[in-house]
C-alpha cells in the first residue's frame, strides 16, 4: 500500500510513462518565476578557448541554472554540477551543458567548408555522429553547430565555419549535419542537441568585417539566407542561435520577425532559441536598446529564449513582468521551449554522463579513418599542368619547403574543439609514410607564415636545385579565419609569395600545396606553380589523405564550394549571381572579370565524358513531375568519383533570377571505361519556384532551362496539358535536343 502511494506521489514531470508535454506543462506549474527565469540563462564555466569571448569560472553555479558553456574536458566534473543539480534544487531540473563543436571535438576533421568541397553529405553526417559520440563522452549534451550562414566574401573569417557560398548545398549538408549530430532518437546515449547559426544573414556582414550590419532586400533573405535554415528546422534541429548582425536595421537578436514570425510561427520550431555570446548586451552599441534592461526586453519579447552570459535576464526578467512588459505567457512558453529540449535529450531520465577512460572516448581508429576520408574527399586539385601529378617514378627527389610543410597546430583550423597538436599528422610525415624509401625526401621551412625574414630562402633554393620536384606547402595560420578574423586582402603575405618566386629560380616543377580557411587571391602564385592542391584546414588527418593524391593512390574528387576570385578587387564573386544590363558591359578596366577558380572546379586523374542528357518529357504541369538523365563514361584508365551538379534557370518571370541555380549534385565512383547514368527528379514547386519578399513561393508557366556539364536543356512548364498527339508523345518520354553552351 506504501508503495502504491508512493507512485501516485511521484509528479508527472518526473514520470518517463507520461506524455512529454503532460510532463513539461506540470513542471511549469510547480516552478516560481525565479526558477523559469533561471532556465533561460547561460553561464560559462572554466576557460574559453575562444579568444574573443569573455569567459569567467563560475565558482558557485546556482543549481536552478539552466544551461552552462562547459569549458572542460572532465565528464566527472560535469557529473557533480549535474549531481547539485538534481540533489539540491527544489525541483532536480537537470543542467544543459553546451560547447562549440565545430568540426570535431578531440578527433578533429576537416573545417566545414572543406567538407562542403566533398560533396559527399552521407560522409559529412557520419564525421558529425562521431564527433557526437566524442561530445557526447565528454558531458556535453549540445554543440553550437552547424554553421549555415551564406558567405560570399571571403574577407570574412567565418567563412570557414560554414558550408560555401550556395543555399542548396548549405542546406543538404545542413541537414546531413543535423542528422549525424540528432540521430533518429536526441534521447539515444551518442546523440547530441544541434544548433543552427547565426539566424540570418550573419554571412553579409559588410565589407567581410564580423559583427557588422547586413543589408539584405527581402525577397534575398528568403531566396538565399534562409533556406539553410529551413531546411534544418525541417531536419528536426532543436535550437538555433540568433546572430549578430543588423539586419537592414533590425538587429538579428531583437528581430521578431525572424524569431517568432518566421521561425515559430510560419515554420512551426519548438525549440528554442540562444543568443550568441553577449549578443544581447550588443543590442546597446547597436542603437537599439538604452541599457542592458531594454535590451534584454527586446530579445525576450523578439523571441531569444536563453540568454548567453550576458544575465539580462537573470538581471531584468523579473523586474520587466512585475512591469508588466513580459507577460507570464511568454515567460511560460520559453520555458517550456527549453525543457522540451531537455526532455528530449532524456536529461530528466538519465542526467549523468557515462565516464569511461579517455583512451575509449577519443580518436578511435574508425573515427581517424572517417576524419582521414573526409579530408582526403575534401581536397581540391585547382591545376595540374601538364599531368605532373600524381607523381611520377622519374621523380627520385622531393624538396619539401614552406612554413605549413611540417606544421601542425594550423593544419587543426579555427573552432578546434579540444583537439591537440599532438595528434596531428603533419604533411611532411605523411609523405614519408607514403613514400618511404621511394623518394628522398628534404625539408627546409624557407620563411615563416608573415613578416619580412627572407633569411631561410638561400637553404630552400639549395635543396630545391637538388631535387627533381618542389612542394611548397604554404597558407594561413589557424588563427587567420573563423570569429573577429576579416582580413582585408585575401592573399597570402608577401614573405610566401616571394618564396615561391625564389624557388621558381631553381628551375623544377614546382607543386603548391594551400592550406587555408578561405578562398585564397592566387594570381601572382598560380603562374609560377605547375600544380596546385587545395588541402583546407583538414584536422588531424591531412598528411596520408594529401601524399595519397600525390603518389596517385587517390584520385582527388573534391570540388569547390565556393568561388576563388582572381584577386580581393573581384569580391563579391559568385557563381549564381544575376545577370546585369549591358551584359557585354560592366566590366573591370584595369582587372579581369572572370574569377580564377569559379564554383564546382575541380580536377581529377582520369577524365569523364558526359553523354546526351535527356528529358522524360518537354512540357510538364504544376502537378507533375520531370525526369532528366545524363550518362557519364569514365573515359580514362583510372577509377575516379565525379560529382555531377544540376542547375535550372528561368530566363523571364516577375522577379529577375539569378544566371543559373543549383538544385541537385550527384557524387558516384566510376570505373574506367564505365559508363554510369545520372539522374534528377524535377519538382515544379521545389525546383521551379521562387519566393517573393514575403516568402511567398511563386511559380509561373513559361520556358525553363536545365544544364548538367556542357549541355542547355529546354522545356516548358504549362497551366495544363490538352490531350493532343504532340503533348501525349511529349509526355510519354520525347527526347529533345541538347544545346551545348559554355559551363
Amino acid at each position: 500500500m506504501l508503495a502504491v502511494q508512493s507512485v501516485q506521489a511521484q509528479p508527472a514531470y518526473k514520470n518517463q510513462n507520461e506524455p512529454m508535454e503532460h510532463r513539461i506543462a506540470d513542471l511549469v506549474g510547480r516552478m516560481t518565476l525565479e526558477e523559469k527565469i533561471l532556465q533561460l540563462n547561460q553561464s560559462a564555466f572554466g576557460e574559453n578557448l575562444n579568444p574573443n569571448n569573455r569567459s569567467e569560472k563560475v565558482g558557485d553555479i546556482p543549481p536552478e541554472i539552466g544551461s552552462l558553456i562547459f569549458l572542460s574536458e572532465d565528464p566527472v566534473l560535469r557529473n557533480e554540477i549535474q549531481r547539485r543539480a538534481m540533489d539540491k534544487s527544489r525541483l532536480g531540473i537537470p543542467i544543459l551543458f553546451g560547447f562549440d563543436v565545430i568540426h570535431g571535438m578531440r578527433t578533429v576533421y576537416p573545417i566545414p567548408l572543406a567538407q562542403a568541397c566533398s560533396w559527399n553529405p552521407a560522409l559529412v553526417s557520419q564525421a558529425a555522429g562521431m564527433a557526437a559520440r566524442e561530445t557526447k563522452l565528454t558531458g556535453i549534451d549540445w554543440t553550437f553547430s552547424p554553421m549555415i550562414d551564406i558567405a560570399r566574401d571571403p574577407r570574412w573569417g567565418r567563412v570557414a565555419e560554414g558550408f560555401g557560398e550556395d543555399p542548396y548545398a548549405a542546406s543538404a549538408f545542413c541537414v546531413a549535419t543535423v542528422r549525424g549530430y540528432q540521430g533518429t532518437n536526441l534521447s539515444k546515449p551518442n546523440s547530441i542537441a544541434a544548433c543552427l547559426k547565426h539566424f540570418a544573414g550573419y554571412g553579409m556582414s559588410e565589407g567581410g568585417r564580423d559583427y557588422h550590419a547586413s543589408d539584405i532586400s527581402a525577397q534575398s533573405l528568403w531566396e538565399t539566407y534562409l533556406p539553410p535554415y529551413e531546411a534544418g528546422v525541417k531536419a528536426g534541429a532543436a535550437t538555433l542561435m540568433s546572430a549578430f548582425n543588423d539586419i537592414s536595421g533590425v538587429p538579428a537578436t531583437a528581430n521578431h520577425y525572424l524569431l517568432t514570425e518566421v521561425l515559430k510561427q510560419r515554420w512551426g520550431h519548438d525549440g528554442f532559441v540562444v543568443s550568441d555570446w553577449n549578443a544581447i548586451e550588443q543590442l546597446i552599441a547597436q542603437g537599439v536598446a538604452k541599457d542592458r534592461k531594454q535590451a534584454g526586453l527586446k530579445s525576450f519579447q523578439a523571441g531569444v529564449e536563453m540568454d548567453m552570459v550576458d544575465r539580462a535576464y537573470s538581471d531584468y526578467l523579473k523586474e520587466l513582468v512585475d512591469e508588466g512588459k513580459v507577460s507570464m505567457d511568454l515567460i511560460n512558453e520559453s520555458v517550456a521551449r527549453v525543457l522540451r529540449v531537455k526532455f528530449r535529450l532524456g536529461l530528466f531520465d538519465q542526467p549523468y554522463t557515462t565516464t569511461v577512460a579517455e583512451s575509449e572516448r577519443y580518436l578511435q581508429p574508425v573515427d581517424k579513418i572517417v576524419a582521414a576520408k573526409l579530408a582526403e574527399e575534401s581536397m581540391v586539385l585547382l591545376k595540374n599542368e601538364k599531368e605532373i601529378l600524381p607523381l611520377s617514378s622519374k621523380i627520385k627527389a622531393l624538396a619539401i619547403i614552406g612554413p605549413l610543410a611540417k606544421d601542425k597546430a594550423n593544419l587543426l583550423g579555427c573552432w578546434s574543439g579540444n583537439g591537440k597538436e599532438q595528434d596531428v599528422e603533419s604533411i611532411f610525415d605523411g609523405l614519408a609514410s607514403e613514400f618511404g624509401t621511394r623518394l628522398k625526401l628534404s625539408y627546409a621551412r624557407g620563411c615563416v607564415f608573415d613578416g619580412e625574414d627572407e633569411s631561410g630562402f638561400d637553404e630552400a633554393v639549395a635543396i630545391a636545385s637538388r631535387a627533381d620536384a618542389v612542394l611548397v606547402c604554404l597558407g594561413e595560420k589557424k588563427s587567420w579565419s573563423g570569429e573577429n578574423a576579416s582580413r582585408s586582402t585575401i592573399a597570402l603575405p608577401v614573405i610566401q609569395e616571394k618564396l615561391v618566386a625564389r624557388l621558381k629560380l631553381a628551375g623544377k616543377p614546382i607543386v603548391l600545396v594551400l592550406s587555408n580557411g578561405r578562398p585564397l587571391e592566387l594570381q601572382r602564385l598560380e603562374p609560377m606553380a605547375n600544380a596546385i592542391v587545395e588541402i583546407w584546414q583538414p584536422g588531424i588527418a591531412g598528411g596520408t589523405p594529401l601524399a595519397g593524391i600525390l603518389s596517385g593512390r587517390v584520385n582527388p574528387s573534391g570540388r569547390l564550394a565556393i568561388t576563388f576570385p582572381l584577386t580581393t578587387g573581384q569580391i563579391p564573386t559568385y557563381y549564381n549571381m544575376r545577370t546585369s544590363a549591358r551584359p557585354w558591359g560592366g566590366k573591370y578596366q584595369d582587372i579581369p572579370t572572370e574569377p580564377l577558380y569559379w564554383f564546382g572546379h575541380g580536377l581529377s586523374y582520369t577524365t569523364f565524358k558526359y553523354g546526351k542528357a535527356t528529358l522524360s518529357a518537354d512540357k510538364l504541369t504544376r502537378a507533375q513531375k520531370l525526369t532528366v538523365q545524363v550518362p557519364v563514361k569514365n573515359t580514362g584508365t583510372v577509377k575516379g568519383a565525379e560529382t555531377v551538379f544540376w542547375y535550372i534557370s528561368d530566363p523571364v518571370c516577375s522577379i529577375s533570377r539569378p544566371g543559373k541555380e543549383l538544385k541537385f549534385f550527384q557524387k558516384k565512383e566510376i570505373n574506367p571505361g564505365e559508363t554510369v547514368v545520372f539522374s534528377f527528379e524535377i519538382d515544379p514547386q521545389r525546383d521551379l519556384s521562387y519566393p517573393d519578399g514575403k516568402g511567398k513561393r511563386l511559380l509561373e508557366a513559361g520556358d525553363f532551362y536545365i544544364q548538367v556539364g556542357n549541355q542547355k536543356l529546354t522545356f516548358e512548364l504549362v497551366e495544363n496539358l490538352r490531350s493532343t498527339a504532340a503533348v501525349s508523345a511529349a509526355a510519354i518520354g520525347s527526347q529533345i535536343k541538347a544545346k551545348t553552351v559554355k559551363d
